[in-house]
């Protein structure tokens, strides 16, 4: 009999999902933290459904410790049977009344008979509850697998049944399950308890149906030490108070997903108030930082009466609170009605936090709370459909920020996001949106740029196709359509083929259920614009995909327009039927011989950059747009995606690093924000490549790039000015940032002047907020083993700070240091106690190239403590991309391959493949720079013009 079970447990073992004979309706869950021993146990009793025969119960559970006696499974009196019960008693009493009536009993025989029979009743209720009461034979805890198998020597029946467990476990610090946090109050260490349930995590938490498919209700008690709070997704109903604890009693909650629930017990401020329809909205934070979180506050109750508007459904909880957690893996997480948040995606600080601070506190609210209807009211059936809610929010937080801020641009700047899905995307070792996940450790690699920013750049994309009004009424159809319920890809798109009677289906199954994306190459050739679509790889091999691609372009102007889909591989386009009906004098001017830049008649495509492909140009063509640039014809979003686009194709050896020199000298008087961050950012990595390539150009290329940000950054200077723009004050630190790392001198001189004044006063009107990071950058210029005065100053500052925004500006700042000896120590200083596990990305991300090497060593030395820290979640990934991704050799991408071989977790493998993928991407660049034989001449000409 043995032998039997323990082969019928094995089918439960390696799925990737769990069977479905027994489904959770209901969980009564009752824990009780123990924050002084960083322990707990609970207790969890599941109503659930038995569907199908069966001897098993099969759930999630993971680092628990379950006790086989404490678990117990009891069937439920059918609601049938209990009608039935009644009716019988309530005949049996009707007839009692009539004999009464009738006189053939009198009332004491009547009381007798009815006392007899309730007890009669009770008897029979007691012993069939104690019958129907079943143990599991055993207990079984699949760790590779993280399932929980209870195994009965007989069939459980099928219905509504009860399933009891008790379990403890560990409040863990590795920010996932229900973990530990540290803040400080009056000067003394505490800790609190916090829960971080997405992806796969309720199970570290209690025993579980750990799937999104998986809905149910929650009722939630808690006991904690009298003097905290106990918060949860629902408003608390009852406190009872018993010596130095109290057990604090939470609302049931309407059905949602496990990686949804929410629990957190410590000591926190908060401010308050309610939405137009009442809603109480709060924000949590720590003692004394209340009015850090005032921002986010009002941003989250403008933009809970706008989604509900937009929606056309209502917010679906009593209250909703947000809440800052000192320790925090993600940025934020969206829990129903208790959303988790990092300080520095939370608070801001008017005097110390920077602008851009401001605005990622606006977009990651709106995104979190766009959640609440994407996500948490209608949410994905599995983990391949993630992007429905992370693609949905992300394009959603930008909507909702353009209402509330119009000022900021923020779809401009959106393109950013853009830009990141298609550089991710370009990769061989990219994937599908639509993602097959055959194990929970899977999951976590596609909380990637693919889910978020290419997700959203395809909605975005749709909803330019479809147009605004007709999207968002398809949105809030399907949102009533699936609300309280779960849904797959394919049911979008049949809401919105039937609200716009497109073929959107047809459309968008090109987009997520392939990788990658097309270019489109267009050439002029006679009277006709011909269009080639072929997959894009930055490695600049031939990809084999094909894509049904929205085409939008103008000529000449933005009146000027026409779009089509392109279905085919290939197609064309006469020039006259762009041109000849809209606009004879621009038929007239059309001369198809003249191909320099006299001829202002430029062709334009993918306009605003609301489609997810890239453009290759023809000489011609490109000689135009230069001109359009240069005549301020095109929009900012326009002018970045060329340029965008250019740098794509020069990486992947497309095009010549000497033409995509020549597109940017057509920004030098560029001013919009958006246009220049992108500008700085490829001046920032061609700078690198070239130190790489062709070294003795590499003077003259930081030359032309101080010269190409002079012009903004004159405009703007160090201090900022009254009543200018958002965007300006998110500039300027940026332009002096990069023009310190180019070395440009009168900068860097000034933001150490500035620094030092700074670290004397730190109230200081020379360094607000915006110019801390430059100056902090440039100070870091001038750090070397026997001029530390820099460095040490920094820490000084890192050290005496509390605000959390601070401390990321510093760390980013330490390993942007020109000395490797220097980079090593701000590496080790990463590692230290001073620094939380969560921050030390912060610190990869600058890494100088002169550190590089050093840093990769560092790595290898540590990797054992950092897999064992920080190898349990995301944070491990980000460790891999920053520190290999940037170097440029095969040799490299070797050694890189063989160290990680025998140590890197298969569920990490994608990361890693990536970052060696970008490694060769690198190399071969280098070798094409390198065969480029007048590149020098011409750095030289566009760092040392004559005009």
């Amino acid at each position: 009999m043995a032998e039997t079970k323990n082969a019928e447990l094995q089918q439960f073992k390696g799925q990737p999902r769990l069977p479905k004979f027994v489904v959770p309706k209901r969980y009564d869950l009752k824990l009780r933290p123990d924050l002084s021993a960083c322990k707990f146990t609970g207790t969890v009793n599941i109503d659930v459904d038995v569907t199908a025969k069966t001897r098993f119960i099969v759930l999630n559970a993971a680092d628990l410790s379950i006790n086989d006696g404490s678990v117990w499974f009891k069937t439920q009196q059918s609601h049938k049977a209990r009608t039935e019960e009644k009716g019988l008693f309530i005949a049996f009493v009707l007839a009692l009344i009539c004999l009464l009536l009738r006189e053939e009993i009198d009332m004491m025989m009547m009381t007798m008979m009815l006392s007899t029979t309730m007890l009669m009743m009770m008897m029979m209720r007691f012993l069939r509850r104690r019958r129907e009461v079943y143990r599991p034979s055993e207990v079984v805890l699949v760790e590779e697998d993280e399932i929980l198998v209870l195994a009965f020597d007989g069939f459980l029946p099928v219905g509504k049944g009860i399933l009891g467990i008790r379990f403890s476990g560990t409040l863990n610090d590795e920010m996932k399950g229900f973990y530990r946090s540290t803040y400080e109050h009056d000067g003394e260490k505490k800790n609190m308890a916090v829960t971080q349930f997405e992806a796969v995590d309720a199970r570290r938490c209690f025993p579980c149906w750990d799937e999104p498919a998986v809905k149910a209700t929650f009722k939630i008690t808690l006991e904690v030490p009298s003097e905290l709070m106990a918060l949860s997704n629902m408003p608390v109903i009852q406190e009872k108070l018993h010596g130095k604890l109290k057990t604090v009693s939470f609302q049931e909650s309407p059905i949602m997903s496990t990686y949804l629930v929410a629990i957190i017990v410590g000591l926190f401020d908060y401010i308050e108030g309610l939405t137009l329809n009442g809603t109480k909205v709060r924000v949590y934070c720590q003692i004394g930082k209340t009015n850090q979180g005032k921002f986010a506050f009002d941003v989250a109750v403008r933009t809970l009466d706008l989604y509900e508007s937009y929606f056309s459904m209502p917010y679906s909880l009593p209250k909703l609170d947000m809440i800052a957690i000192p320790d925090f893996a993600y940025g934020a997480m969206e829990n129903y009605g208790l959303v988790t948040y990092r300080e520095t995606a939370l608070l801001y600080d008017d005097q110390h936090s920077a602008t851009a601070n401001k605005q990622m506190v606006a977009i990651v609210v709106t995104h979190e709370l766009a959640h609440q209807w994407f996500g948490n009211l209608v949410t994905m059936e599995w983990w391949t459909h993630l992007w429905l809610n992370e693609g949905f929010a992300t394009w959603v937080s930008y909507l909702a920020t353009d209402c509330l801020f119009p000022e900021w641009k923020i779809w401009t700047q959106f393109i950013d996001q853009t830009t990141e899905g298609l550089r991710l995307d370009g990769l061989a070792e990219s994937h599908p949106i639509e993602v097959e996940i055959n194990h929970a450790h899977e999951i976590d690699e596609i909380f990637d740029a693919i889910s978020y920013k290419k997700g959203a750049s395809l909605i975005r994309m749709l909803q330019n196709y479809l147009g605004a009004e007709c999207f968002q009424r398809s949105l809030a159809s399907y949102i009533k359509r699936y609300a309280c319920s779960n849904a797959k890809t394919e049911d979008l798109w049949a809401v919105l083929e039937e609200e716009s009677g497109e073929p959107v289906t047809m459309l968008m199954n090109s987009w997520t259920k392939q990788k990658g994306y097309p270019v489109v190459d267009v050439k002029l050739n006679d009277n006709n614009l011909e269009f080639e679509q072929s997959q894009f790889l930055s490695s600049g091999l031939l990809g084999d995909g094909q894509w049904i691609v929205p085409i939008t372009l103008c000529c000449g102007s933005y009146d000027t327009r026409k779009n089509f889909l392109l279905q085919t591989k290939s197609d064309r386009l006469e020039i006259s039927e762009l041109v000849g009906s809209s606009n004879e004098s621009l038929t007239e001017e059309w001369n198809p011989g003249e191909g320099d830049e006299k001829n202002p008649f430029w062709y334009k495509i993918n306009i605003d950059q609301t489609g997810f492909y890239r453009v290759k140009y023809d000489d011609q063509l490109a000689a135009r747009l230069r001109y359009a640039i240069r005549a301020s014809c095109l929009s900012a979003t326009d002018r970045f995606g060329i340029l965008d686009d250019s740098y794509a194709l020069c990486m992947a050896c497309k095009q010549t690093l000497s033409s995509l020199l020549s597109l940017m000298d057509a920004y030098r008087e560029e001013l919009d924000y958006t246009v220049l961050s992108c500008l700085i950012t490829i001046c920032s990595e061609i700078v690198k490549i070239v130190a790489d390539a062709t070294p003795e150009s590499s003077d003259d290329i930081k030359q032309f790039f101080i010269h190409l940000l002079q012009f903004s950054a004159g405009k703007l200077g160090w201090q900022p000015n009254s009543g200018e723009s958002h965007l300006d004050a998110m500039l300027r630190g940026e332009l002096l940032t990069a023009l310190a790392l180019f070395g440009h001198d009168i900068t860097q001189t000034e933001a150490v002047r500035r620094f030092y004044t700074f670290v004397d006063d730190r109230n200081t009107s020379l360094l607000p907020a915006d110019t801390r990071k430059a100056a902090y950058v440039a100070v870091m210029q001038t750090v070397t083993t026997s001029n530390r005065s820099g460095y040490e100053c920094l820490r000084k500052v890192y050290r005496e700070t509390d605000l959390s925004q601070e401390k990321m500006r510093i760390l980013s700042s330490l390993a942007s240091c020109p000395d490797p000896d220097i980079v090593l120590e701000a590496l080790n200083f990463l590692l230290s106690s001073e620094v939380r596990s969560q921050d030390v990305i912060y610190g990869l991300a600058g890494i100088s190239r002169e550190g590089r090497e050093i840093a990769w060593r560092w790595l290898k030395d540590n990797w054992d403590h950092i897999s064992k820290t920080w190898g349990s979640g995301i944070l491990i990934t980000r460790f891999i991309r920053a520190i290999v991704s940037p170097f440029c050799s095969e040799d490299k991408a070797d050694e890189v391959e063989e160290f990680f071989a025998r140590r890197i977790k298969p569920s990490r493998g994608r990361t890693l493949k990536q970052s060696i993928e970008r490694v060769r991407i690198n190399a071969k660049w280098v070798q094409s720079i390198k065969s480029e034989k007048r590149l020098g001449e011409i750095v030289k000409e566009l760092a040392h013009p004559k005009y």
